[in-house]
C-alpha cells in the first residue's frame, strides 16, 4: 500500500491510501524520495479554476469543448516532479537502488508501466532534491529557450543557447519557471538577463542567481527601452520569456520587447486577458507571441530535440548551477503528511514558497 494526494473538492485536500499493482515484466517499482509542487498548475485544482474541470480537450481538433469536464473531483495524483528510488525491478533498463526522475504525481510509491512511463536515471553527483526538475519542469524551461533559438535560426539551431547568447533577455515572473528559464539564459551567456516580478522576496532570489531585477510597478518598459538601444526607433529586449499566468504580465512582456521581437510564452492562464491590448505595442511594433509548452518542440526540430535531450540539458544546468538553485529556489521541504496543510496554505496565501518539495524523511536523513 501507498498514499496519494487527493483533492476531494475545492479546498479539501487529503492523503488517501492507494494499493500498488504488482510489478509487470519490464517494469519497476519506486519509493518516492522527493516530489516537487508546481503551485501554478496544482493550485488551480485546489481553487477549482483549472479548465479541465469545466471542459474537455479534443486533441484531434486542438480545441477545448465546453460542457463535459475532462477531470472531476476527487482529483488524485497531480504533480509532475517526482524522484523515486527503485526498490524492485523486472527490467534490465534500470537497476535496483537507482534514483530516477519521473512524472507520476504526489504518491509515496509507484509501479512503472514499461509501455507508458518515461524515466531518467539521475547521476550520482546530482542532488536528488534537484532531480525533481529533470523529468518535466526543466524540459519545460529548456523548451522555451529552444523556441527562442528556432525563432532566430529556424531549423539551423545547434545549441539550446542559440536564441539567448549575446542577447538582452527579459524574464517576466520569478516563480520556478521564470527562475529556471533565467538560469538557462545565464548559463548560455546572454548579454544581460533582467527578471521582472511583483514580489520583492522572489526578486531577491533572482538576484542571488545572477540576474538583474526590476519591480513590476517601476515602469520596466520605460527603463529598459531607455537603456537598451539597438538603433533609431529600435529599443527594448531582444527576447522576452513570459512565465507568469497573469494577463498584466503578458501585457508587460509585449511592452518591453523591441520591434519585431518575440515573446516566448511559458505561462498557464486560467482567467481572461482584458489587460492585453493587441492594438497597442503588439500592433505598432510588429511583435510575435509564441507559446512554448512542453507538448511540442519547434516545427522541424523534433528529430533532434526530444524530451530526453531536454532532460539532459536540464541535468547539465543543474550540474553547473545546482548549489545556487538548491540554496535559493528550494524554499520548503516537508514530509508527505504535511502536504494537505501546505497546499491549503499556499492556495489561501497564508504561506509563501518558491519551490516546495514533499519528501520521505528517512531518505532525507540518509543524505
Amino acid at each position: 500500500m501507498g498514499e496519494v494526494l487527493s483533492i476531494e473538492a475545492p479546498g479539501e485536500i487529503e492523503l488517501v491510501e492507494e494499493r500498488l499493482a504488482a510489478v509487470p515484466e519490464g517494469g519497476f517499482r519506486v519509493a518516492t524520495t522527493h516530489s516537487g509542487i508546481s503551485a501554478g498548475t496544482e493550485l488551480t485544482y485546489v481553487k477549482g479554476s483549472n479548465p479541465y474541470l469545466v471542459s474537455s480537450w479534443d486533441p484531434a481538433l486542438g480545441l477545448f469543448m465546453t460542457g463535459t469536464p475532462s477531470i472531476a473531483y476527487p482529483v488524485r495524483g497531480i504533480g509532475y516532479m517526482q524522484v523515486g528510488r527503485v526498490v524492485e525491478a523486472r527490467t534490465r533498463s534500470v537497476r535496483e537502488g537507482a534514483l530516477v526522475a519521473m512524472a507520476y504525481g504526489h504518491r509515496t510509491g509507484y509501479v512503472a508501466d514499461p509501455m507508458a512511463d518515461r524515466f531518467v536515471e539521475l547521476p550520482e553527483d546530482l542532488d536528488p532534491v534537484l532531480g525533481i526538475y529533470v523529468a518535466h519542469m526543466g524540459p519545460i524551461c529548456a523548451n522555451g529557450l529552444l523556441h527562442a533559438a528556432a525563432d532566430l535560426h529556424g531549423p539551423a539551431v545547434r545549441e539550446l543557447g542559440d536564441g539567448v547568447r549575446g542577447r538582452r533577455v527579459v524574464v517576466v515572473g520569478a516563480g520556478v519557471v521564470g527562475l529556471l528559464t533565467a538560469s538557462f539564459a545565464l548559463a548560455y551567456d546572454a548579454a544581460e538577463v533582467v527578471v521582472v516580478d511583483e514580489t520583492p522576496a522572489r526578486l531577491r532570489v533572482a538576484e542571488s542567481l545572477g540576474a538583474n531585477v526590476l519591480e513590476f510597478d517601476a515602469e520596466p518598459a520605460v527603463e529598459l527601452k531607455r537603456r537598451w538601444r539597438h538603433g533609431p526607433q529600435d529599443r527594448g529586449a531582444d527576447v522576452v520569456f513570459q512565465c507568469r499566468g497573469q494577463s498584466r504580465a503578458l501585457a508587460l512582456a509585449l511592452k518591453v520587447l523591441r520591434p519585431q521581437g518575440t515573446v516566448i510564452d511559458l505561462a498557464f492562464y486560467t482567467q481572461g486577458a482584458d489587460e492585453v491590448r493587441l492594438g497597442e505595442e503588439f500592433h505598432h511594433n510588429g511583435l510575435t507571441l509564441r507559446c512554448a509548452q512542453i507538448g511540442r518542440v519547434p516545427r522541424g526540430l523534433a528529430h533532434l530535440w526530444d524530451r530526453e535531450r531536454l532532460s539532459h540539458e536540464t541535468i547539465a544546468l543543474l550540474r553547473r548551477r545546482g548549489p545556487l538553485l538548491r540554496e535559493h529556489v528550494v524554499t520548503d521541504v516537508v514530509g508527505f503528511a504535511e502536504a494537505p496543510g501546505l497546499l491549503s496554505d499556499l492556495a489561501a496565501r497564508r504561506r509563501h514558497a518558491v519551490q516546495a518539495v514533499l519528501c520521505d524523511h528517512v531518505e532525507e536523513q540518509r543524505r
